[in-house]
């Protein structure tokens, strides 16, 4: 039999993301123009992939049930079929007998002949016998702790539930928990950005809540058709990351012939939202990005905005070394466990560990002293994370400070995107009284980002 090409499309991406460590959000496009999909077919492949990899952890233990084996002695191709159709059977209002069948032929297919195929139709058949809510209370009550149940019924790892609530709790709001994780496992409105001075919203587009540069189609829309139309001047951006651009751009009043420096700058969004700022004040801009690929990016963000833009490709640590004093604002979007944005890249909650989080903490300071160090007397350092992790916000922080002492002075990063947001946005204080601003899905609608503004006295 045949595979319906949503389906098999769904299936490549989750293959490449399981066996390849791929990001669908970059996957899956190119994988649907190339299997030639209409509209409808191209909206059932991003649920199905999107669907299944935000739910892999409670399907897991489904799957686990089901077959009565863990599911690390699954083979994984057949695995990624099991919860191809798990996904179907329990999330979905596909027929269970089109969701079973064709993940029993994936299975033939990939993952072995026909005792992968069997051993797939007995499971998945084993699953649809018994009603969504079922399956949640019998792998709830097989939970071993409160945290183990809450990450299995939400498709969240254990540690990254006691990060979000350890991080709730710092503003008080540990109740909205649940809020949060909900949040998580819902697919986000497609926020997009007009390049200031460059770009407008369309007529019929529909306000943003906070950013001044972002809007939403009406209807859903065309973003891509947009995107084209403008030359990139229009593009899809997250609001959490235009607020966090527009922080640094608008912490303080902009002096004309001002040097700008974006110090991680792939895959580019905020680096175009910048230039954009820099055009419009005189000011100069440039970007630095270790990986090439996506350093290519980064070119292609910024080749829409009439600004001359260089693009170095080195550690960003060398990056500022090189520069002592000489910028007058410098954006450090650090890598980071990217717990932050599990709406869009919902496979990130599976990639990193407890055990990352030190090496990328050590290297968010490097950076930002790194980074300190090219500023010139009275420059801004903003460092922000898609990261609410503690350890990654008012940890990095709190070491900054401590390393650089009566240097810096810590702006206030809830004020300035007070002032930036068209609505009044919330904002509570921290617990540690550091002057970030921490942005939240369930509350905002946007990525988790943390923004934390410096100034070199």
């Amino acid at each position: 039999m045949s595979v319906q090409g949503a389906r098999a499309v769904a299936y490549e991406v989750l293959r490449a993301v399981s066996g390849d460590e791929a990001y669908a959000n970059l996957l899956l496009p190119h994988a649907i123009v190339r299997a030639k999909l209409d509209a409808k077919d191209a909206g059932l492949a991003t649920e199905l992939t999107y669907g299944t990899l935000r739910r892999r952890g409670t399907y897991d233990a489904i799957i686990a049930a089901a077959a009565d084996r863990t599911v690390d002695r699954i083979d994984p191709a057949v695995l990624d079929a099991l919860r191809l159709g798990v996904h179907q059977l329990l999330s979905t209002r596909v027929a269970s007998h089109a969701a079973v069948n064709e993940s029993v032929e994936l299975a033939r297919r990939h993952g072995g002949g026909k005792g992968a195929a069997g051993f797939v139709n007995a499971v998945l058949r084993r699953v649809s016998r018994d009603t969504p809510g079922e399956w949640m209370d019998r792998i709830a009550a097989a939970a071993r702790s409160d945290d183990e149940r809450i990450g299995v019924t939400t498709s969240h790892p254990v540690w990254i539930v006691r990060a979000l609530r350890r991080a709730l709790t710092a503003e008080g709001r540990a109740d909205e928990l649940g809020a949060l994780l909900d949040a998580d496992n819902v697919a986000p409105r497609v926020a997009m950005v007009a390049l200031p001075g460059l770009a407008e919203a369309p007529a019929d587009a529909a306000a943003a809540r906070f950013a001044p540069t972002a809007f939403t189609t009406r209807g859903g829309g065309d973003p891509e058709g947009l995107i084209r139309a403008s030359e990139g001047r229009i593009r899809v951006q997250d609001e959490g990351s235009q607020l966090a651009a527009l922080a640094l751009s608008r912490a303080v009043p902009i002096r004309e012939g001002e040097r700008w420096l974006d110090l991680c700058a792939g895959p580019g969004g905020k680096t175009a939202l910048l230039a954009a700022e820099a055009l419009a004040h005189g000011a100069h801009l440039d970007a630095n990005e270790i990986a090439p690929a996506r350093a290519g990016l980064v070119r292609q963000a910024v080749a829409s905005v009439p600004l001359d833009v260089d693009v170095s490709e080195e550690d960003g640590r060398d990056r500022a070394a090189r520069a002592p004093g000489e910028y007058d604002r410098i954006l450090v979007d650090a890598p980071c466990t990217g717990i932050g944005a599990l709406r869009r890249r919902p496979e990130a909650r599976w990639r990193k560990t407890p055990s990352d989080v030190p090496e990328l903490t050590a290297l968010q300071q490097e950076l930002v002293l790194a980074a300190f160090e090219a500023l010139k007397p009275g420059g801004v350092v903003a460092y922000v994370t898609c990261s609410p992790h503690l350890a990654e916000t008012s940890g990095v922080l709190a070491e900054i400070k401590r390393a650089l002492g009566d240097a810096v002075e810590e702006l206030d990063a809830r004020a300035v995107v007070r002032s930036v947001a068209l609505d009044e946005i919330d904002l509570p204080d921290q617990a540690d009284g550091s002057l970030r601003a921490q942005l939240w899905p369930h509350r905002h609608g946007t990525d988790a980002m943390s923004i934390a503004l410096l100034r070199k006295r």
